[in-house]
């Protein structure tokens, strides 16, 4: 399947249009997560597998294929990958939908025994849980 990009059909869309293009990438499985795992800095192909708790070789190399040609992502001469500037504008837009999640949670679950494995264990919220885009290594969001 071809990368997604505005100005071409995409999957559930014919228009072309940039939000549905956009929907279609970040929509394929893994996508989202190598975009919020990569936040934090760049990562080589095997830690950034493991920080997607080992994901298929050939799914990760696929979503990092379609992330790159989309300018998503781009890949260091040392060969790890981090976000370009889009990528960084992406996890930007995200953190209302971090901060929404949370509320979400909170009101489905207001007394949760261990809802939040990204709230340390002193109950202090994390800054990445509120979603004021500080990387933290090692959450998944």
């Amino acid at each position: 399947m071809p990368t997604p990009k505005p100005g071409k059909p995409v999957r559930g869309s014919t228009t072309g249009r940039p939000l549905m293009a956009a929907l279609d990438l970040f929509g394929r499985r893994w996508s989202l997560r190598i975009l919020w795992e990569l936040r934090g800095g760049p990562l080589g192909f095997r830690p950034l597998q493991k920080q997607c708790d080992d994901m298929s070789s050939s799914v990760m190399r696929q979503r990092l294929t379609e992330l790159l040609d989309a300018h998503v992502v781009h890949q260091l001469p040392d060969s790890r990958y981090e976000l370009t500037p889009l990528g960084r504008d992406a996890c930007l837009a995200l953190r209302p939908l971090v901060q929404w999640s949370e509320r979400w949670a909170a009101m489905l679950d207001p007394q949760p025994a261990d809802r939040d494995s990204e709230r340390p264990a002193d109950g202090t919220s994390r800054p990445d849980a509120v979603g004021d885009g500080t990387p933290e290594r090692g959450s998944a969001g």
